[in-house]
């Protein structure tokens, strides 16, 4: 009981300190411009950790750590992926998104599609909030899980009790803050819980015998030790399905896109870039050190292996220490959850709302409007998550495909190609979506990002060449 005591207080303090933030810029968000995109006032360094640090939720503690445990050093091919995707992502998207959403006064991305492409039917934004609740509501649902699984853990309190508590803890930030709120939280947190995952597994490491009894047991239980076991044409194709799988779904996650059209000046985007990527890249590193040492921890194997980094720390650290470490993963799971609840509350508002409903409402109105949403979503999302059919890991997948197929080719034709209209971005994002939602019934094996990703890209570029020819531009400018 002691022991529960004591990691208690510490994640009472931890979340007393992230109150603190929260109310402290509470008076900032007077309006729906400053709660949707914090009236672009970011500097450089909340830019790189707001845009990193909610991309990570359990998935960096729990999702992936599991699959190396499972399988080895091979599954790293999806954290390189992620990585080389990103950067790819800062190159070629954000200081171009920056500058363009600006220049047609766009808080969110679906009214950024509907200005460029004179959407006037309002087809796009519909489309475009669908996606996102559908999506969203079931990458939420992962960071639920990962929720109900650690408060289990750490508190032996039952998993619907803890998936209700995660609700309880994600939402007033929400409400609280906004854009800026969540912004200023990402830094705090990310920088925090890079300590954490680089600390805790150096720390075991060393406790347990080193490098070299981890390759032994790795040896023993016949685990990859390095990322290529051989060149067949069957590991080849793994690798792609890894690295494209996982790394194309970046150029369309709205709520790490959005991240880079709060940035003060787009002149800083590349200083945010540096910061970001190292944070990235010593992060994933230390998470896939994470999954190394629970084989060496566990050489007996384990249940549910999500559980692995919860259960290591659990029985290495002493009790105040616990509670302290594992609100890393509470920061990482917080961190995304909040991130995509703000863009749902922007889809509802500005999309459904004001777009469909009430064209007239005051920011004020809207504002309301979009905290109902939220209430909405995460009540959906704790039914899913309460079902508990999959894995951390293919709950994240599926909603990161959906939303990168849903939007990344949409993204990437409208600041990279000048003839794209709208009827081929609403073929484009229904096909890319659906695709990505249906496929993994049909084929398991190929990740459904890269049919789903292409199929939405062809359809982009097929379309708003077909309207083109098939359509007088003296009538497609009209409509």
């Amino acid at each position: 009981m002691a022991m529960y005591i004591s990691e208690l207080y510490a994640v009472i303090c931890y979340f007393v300190l992230l109150t603190c933030i929260a109310i402290y810029s509470y008076k900032r968000h007077l309006t729906a411009t400053d709660f949707i995109i914090g009236s672009r006032s970011l500097n450089y360094w909340l830019t790189a950790l707001a845009a990193h640090a909610s991309d990570m939720s359990s998935w960096l503690f729990m999702g992936y750590p599991a699959t190396i445990f499972a399988a080895g050093l091979f599954n790293a091919w999806a954290a390189i992926g992620l990585m080389l995707f990103m950067f790819l992502n800062w190159q070629l998207i954000a200081p171009k998104l920056r500058t363009a959403t600006e220049e047609y006064n766009s808080l969110t991305l679906s009214s950024f599609f509907e200005s460029k492409l004179a959407d006037t039917y309002g087809l796009i934004r519909v489309f475009t909030a669908t996606m996102s609740i559908v999506f969203y509501t079931i990458y939420i649902s992962a960071g639920l899980v990962g929720l109900g699984i650690l408060l289990e853990v750490l508190f032996q309190i039952p998993y619907s009790w803890g998936i209700c508590i995660g609700i309880c803890i994600v939402i007033p930030y929400v409400f609280i803050g906004g854009y800026l709120t969540l912004a200023w939280i990402d830094l705090f947190q990310g920088i925090f819980l890079m300590i954490v995952i680089i600390a805790t597994p150096l720390f075991l490491l060393n406790k347990l015998g080193g490098w070299d009894r981890l390759l032994e047991v790795m040896h023993a239980k016949n685990l990859p030790l390095s990322l290529i076991p051989d060149f067949s044409f069957h590991s080849i194709l793994e690798v792609i399905y890894m690295v494209f799988g996982w790394g194309l779904g970046y150029f369309g996650q709205p709520h790490i896109i959005t991240k880079f059209m709060g940035i003060r000046d787009v002149k800083e985007m590349k200083k945010s870039q540096y910061i970001g990527m190292s944070w990235m890249v010593l992060s994933i590193s230390a998470s896939t050190l994470v999954g190394l040492v629970g084989i060496l921890y566990f050489q007996q194997g384990l249940e549910d292996s999500q559980q692995l980094f919860v259960l290591m720390v659990r029985d290495s650290v002493a009790p105040f220490l616990v509670g302290f470490i594992l609100c890393g993963v509470l920061a990482a799971t917080i961190n995304a959850m909040s991130a995509q609840l703000l863009v749902l509350s922007s889809n509802i508002s500005e999309d459904f709302y004001k777009r469909l409903i009430r064209k007239t409402a005051s920011s004020k109105e809207r504002l309301i409007v979009a905290r109902i949403g939220i209430l909405m979503v995460a009540f959906l999302a704790f039914f899913i998550a309460y079902a508990k059919n999959s894995t951390i890991y293919s709950l994240v997948m599926y909603a990161w495909s959906g939303l990168g197929c849903s939007f990344g080719p949409l993204i990437l034709l409208c600041l990279y190609w000048k003839r794209v209209n709208k009827y081929g971005a609403w073929a484009g994002i229904l096909t890319g979506g659906i695709t990505a939602a249906i496929w993994p019934y049909f084929n398991a094996k190929i990740p459904s990002m890269i049919p789903g990703f292409f199929v939405g890209l062809i359809a982009i570029y097929a379309v708003s060449k077909l309207a083109e020819n098939k359509i007088p531009p003296s009538t497609l400018q009209e409509i």
